[in-house]
């Protein structure tokens, strides 16, 4: 009893969620699976269990955050930072923080025992997204701080500011932006189906139906409404 309502509230929630603008997160995402968000294509619906462990993520960043508040040796200059307004996009930082010398973006990230012995270095999408909280805070350098939920161990990365690449990322939104408004789905990434994130993607399905390069996404949409 209890889990078919536990299940189904993350649902319902996850239903509710409708995006209109960009997330830090979506910085150096496939384009193609980001478009689809934004205009609502049928995907597949992820597990509630998934969604619950997003959450968890939420008290690991409690977990963190509370010490670093408590300790002289590090000081919280401000905790779940929005960037400023823009009309591109939206975020919200864990942390920043100094050491008495020097200003740091931080963010946390929590994953499980597997990938977490396996990481030697940030993962990409990682260093992606604080690249673009440096440029929006114009501070040189961040921690990404790594937790692994199951044994609660940590490994930490800093990061340096990398102007180009920043300014990369937000070239590619912008471009996106355009496809978005023009309603032209992007073509798929180079090395589909191989990249990581098509073996997570909830759009698979009508991915492989769209093909590879650009396509009118008023065209498109009337061919899946077909297929469904």
């Amino acid at each position: 009893m209890l889990k078919e309502v536990l299940d189904q509230f993350y649902l319902d929630r996850q239903r509710d969620k409708e995006q209109n603008h960009f997330y830090i997160t979506d910085a150096g995402k496939c384009g193609r699976s980001v478009f689809f968000k934004f205009k609502k294509a049928p995907r597949e619906e992820m597990e509630a269990r998934i969604l619950r462990m997003f959450e968890h993520g939420d008290s690991i960043h409690q977990l963190i955050m509370r010490p670093l508040i408590a300790t002289r040796e590090v000081h919280v200059v401000a905790s779940e930072v929005d960037i400023r307004s823009n009309e591109l996009v939206s975020g919200r930082a864990d942390a920043i923080i100094s050491n008495g010398e020097e200003l740091f973006v931080l963010d946390i990230k929590s994953m499980n025992s597997m990938i977490f012995r396996k990481l030697t270095a940030p993962k990409e999408e990682n260093v992606y997204q604080i690249q673009m909280y440096l440029h929006f805070f114009k501070i040189p350098k961040g921690i990404l701080l790594y937790v692994n939920k199951d044994s609660l161990e940590l490994k930490e990365f800093v990061i340096d500011y990398n102007k180009k690449t920043a300014e990369n990322l937000l070239e590619s939104l912008k471009d996106l932006k355009v496809k978005i408004k023009e309603n032209i789905i992007p073509e798929r990434i180079l090395d589909y189906p191989d990249n990581w994130q098509c073996r997570y993607c909830q759009f698979r399905e009508i991915c492989s139906l769209a093909g590879g390069g650009d396509i009118d996404w008023e065209i498109f949409e009337k061919k899946i409404e077909k297929v469904s």
